[in-house]
């Protein structure tokens, strides 16, 4: 029993990496795309795809339901995902595909702080570390030892960024609630794909821009996001997260910053100055920090009567 238990937990461990590996490939798409598509479209187009995609796929295996499990949940889940997702597509018109990957993955020190209150997950002394080290490390790549740089489009972008960052810790929490919890797992993909268009809705409906004009680049950057970035890793995310902790799999998803980083020097040629560089090293040395004692719960004896 202990074996299976091991072998479980192993591929939890796989399928969180390999997800990471996919969505760290999304922060240059996705920088990329903007060049052709304005984010409001973008993100827009990339979850109506998914969700297409998802439900051909599903009809295909013959798995589709009308039953929706936890209605509140995924309807709460859904619509975090899409505002999360205009935040980072909004943020990163200004700011670099690696400082994005950055600050959404900073998410870890906030899922800390939201499981220690929502599911008990312990908080002691080492992730007050950790938060401390994020945040020396925001400061190093957010200015880069440069305080002009306090001010403009940059500043906003990174800002932003962080703040979708916050937001996807209460997605990521609340996703380990969901996979304790639910029996259809894939049925809960199907519904939480089109209820994060609902954010988006409002603002699509207002854009100026005609996503007829959308050129060829643009839609490939839409289909691989939405299928490569989406559908498949968010998947295995979930699987991995039936066996293991939200912070643990936070901490496994720092594959994104690596492949985010290496394909946005490599062919963005995005510069990482000294500055920046050590302070991503303070950010993720936080992410590591925060989640080590992740599997711990916070219990209390009861009082003697």
């Amino acid at each position: 029993m202990q074996i299976n238990l091991i072998s479980k937990k192993q591929k939890a461990i796989l399928l969180t990496i390999f997800a990471g590996i996919l969505w760290g490939t999304s922060f240059p798409a996705i920088k990329i795309g903007l060049n052709y598509v304005d984010p409001i479209n973008l993100v827009f187009l990339r979850f109506l795809i998914a969700s297409i995609v998802m439900f051909i796929a599903v009809l295909a295996i013959k798995k589709f339901e009308f039953k929706m499990y936890n209605k509140k949940l995924l309807v709460f889940l859904g619509i975090t995902n899409g505002v999360a997702y205009l935040l980072q597509y909004i943020g990163m018109n200004y700011t670099s595909a690696a400082k994005a990957s950055l600050f959404v993955n900073l998410s870890a020190i906030w899922v800390a702080l939201i499981s220690a209150l929502i599911v008990g997950e312990y908080f002691g002394k080492n992730k007050t570390l950790g938060i401390i080290s994020g945040v020396i490390g925001l400061f190093l790549v957010t200015t880069n030892l440069n305080l002009e740089m306090l001010s403009g489009g940059q500043l906003l972008g990174d800002l932003i960024l962080i703040l979708a960052g916050v937001v996807w810790a209460f997605f990521i929490v609340y996703n380990k609630i969901l996979v304790n919890n639910d029996k259809g797992l894939i049925q809960s993909i199907i519904w939480i794909l089109p209820i994060t268009l609902l954010p988006t809705i409002p603002f699509v409906l207002l854009s100026p821009n005609n996503i007829l004009l959308i050129p060829i680049e643009g839609w490939i950057a839409i289909f691989y996001t939405a299928v490569f970035c989406w559908v498949i890793p968010y998947y295995l995310w979930l699987e991995g997260l039936k066996h293991i902790s939200a912070s643990t799999s936070t901490i496994l998803l720092l594959t994104e910053i690596l492949v985010a980083t290496t394909i946005s020097v490599i062919f963005l040629e995005e510069i990482i100055t000294l500055a920046t560089g050590i302070g991503a090293l303070f950010i993720i040395a936080a992410l590591i920090i925060v989640s080590k004692q992740s599997n711990q719960k916070r219990t209390k004896k009861p009082k003697e009567k």
